[in-house]
């Protein structure tokens, strides 16, 4: 439902859209946009909008473009000083908007940016607020294959905040009509993981486990590393010198990414795509080379497609298998995570249908169909299945996080399979993480 230009339900008068869009930009902001509490591509969000500030209406979206040499450089200090910078001036810039607007009697909340989240959730919906659909609904940018948000004139070069207030305005955004994209694929050329895929599909797990080694579940798994070792010797034979003090930088100086190679090699937008109509040949060699001709450890989820594509795209650097820490402890969990950690190359040739059904603490009935390397789950069991699982929801979490035995799981009957193992043993394949 869209409201009323005239007075909201709290009977507060709209505020002028325009003075608002000129206090965000003399806040810092780049470019600004304004979102409905009721618009659709707030719905993931707005439980968890209203359940931190009850009375939002309207939702501030604004951009700050980066320095673009900085993110494009093959030393990684380069682009994360920037990442950071950046992250920094969005909190600033939402702060300075709250602060004029609290001064002026109106009801507002900054978000953040990334960190911190609600990590008492994790590894489900650990955010409150998704800043590329919102900016995307505010007519900001349209996302790339690379999935992230393009500004039309500041391409991919941008971080988003979001601003949340107790008023409607006069004036809403719309979605812009076309796709600042290029269709260039050089987002999929210079991705080391392949998560990229130049269909337009993208491998989450492969992504996550690379660019986030040293966040979250990457962090968790150096934990791990450190918990399980014999002596000082056995934890060197896991963990290298240099990955030991490379954790130790980010637990000091903000997290570092690995690679986000994807917004370097960008060239859409405005402002960035003189260069590389220029002379695209140059582009290629300048910023695109150095990125995929760097000498580099990948991290890599054992039997992942990611691990295949870097030995075959990308023979001169090493990858080093790891656990991405994806451990889903809820059942809900678990079912909406299958989608994010499908790997698509690893079911080539299956085409199965497999019945789940719950049991225990958390109870449910689900279908996995996958055929033609894509992916379907559904409520309740639809079709005929090729195997038929029964198991205890706590047991069956327990052994994705390799904490149970399926041997025991089965011999004692906490996991029953109706049908040929193969295919447990197939579906497993398309689930490393």
């Amino acid at each position: 439902m869209t409201p009323q230009p005239t007075e909201n339900k709290t009977n507060k008068p709209n505020l002028d859209a325009t003075w608002l869009r000129e206090l965000c930009l003399n806040a810092g902001a780049h470019d600004v946009g304004f979102v409905q509490i009721e618009r659709p591509e707030v719905d993931i969000d707005r439980d968890d909008i209203l359940r931190a500030a009850h009375w939002t209406r309207t939702l501030v979206t604004f951009v700050i473009k980066m320095n673009r040499e900085n993110v494009r450089s093959p030393m990684r200090s380069f682009a994360n000083i920037e990442f950071h910078a950046s992250d920094d001036q969005i909190t600033e810039t939402s702060r300075r908007i709250v602060s004029e607007l609290e001064a002026k009697g109106i009801r507002a909340m900054h978000t953040a940016f990334g960190f911190p989240m609600e990590m008492d959730r994790w590894p489900g919906k650990i955010w409150v607020v998704s800043h590329k659909r919102i900016a995307e609904a505010a007519g900001l940018g349209k996302m790339g294959i690379h999935r992230n948000i393009i500004h039309p004139k500041f391409g991919s070069f941008v971080f988003i905040g979001t601003v949340l207030i107790d008023h409607q305005i006069t004036d809403y955004g719309t979605q812009i009509d076309y796709n600042p994209c290029l269709t260039c694929k050089l987002c999929v050329a210079a991705c080391p993981t392949g998560a990229i895929g130049s269909d337009g599909h993208f491998n989450f797990a492969a992504c996550y486990t690379h660019n986030y080694r040293e966040f979250m579940g990457g962090f968790g798994d150096w934990v791990e590393n450190i918990a399980d070792s014999k002596n000082r010797r056995d934890y060197r034979k896991r963990v290298t010198d240099s990955e030991t003090v490379s954790m130790w930088q980010s637990l000091s100086f903000e997290s570092n990414y690995k690679a986000a190679y994807c917004l370097a090699v960008c060239p859409a937008g405005e402002e960035v795509i003189p260069l590389y109509f220029e002379d695209k040949r140059q582009f290629k060699k300048d910023i695109v080379k150095p990125l995929t001709a760097k000498e580099e450890t990948i991290y890599v989820v054992p039997g992942s497609d990611a691990e295949g594509y870097v030995k075959k795209r990308f023979g001169h650097k090493k990858t080093k298998r790891i656990s991405n820490g994806l451990r889903p402890r809820t059942l809900r969990a678990f079912l909406e995570a299958l989608p994010l950690v499908f790997e698509r190359g690893q079911s080539e040739g299956l085409s199965a249908t497999y019945h789940f059904t719950f049991t225990g603490k958390e109870r449910a009935k689900t279908t996995v169909i996958i055929c033609d390397q894509k992916l379907e789950v559904h409520d309740n069991h639809i079709g005929k299945p090729n195997l038929r699982v029964t198991a205890d929801s706590e047991i069956w979490l327990g052994f994705l996080a390799k904490e149970r035995s399926l041997v025991w799981a089965l011999l004692t009957f906490r996991i029953r399979l109706s049908g040929s193992p193969k295919w447990l043993i197939a579906f497993g394949k398309c689930f490393p993480s």
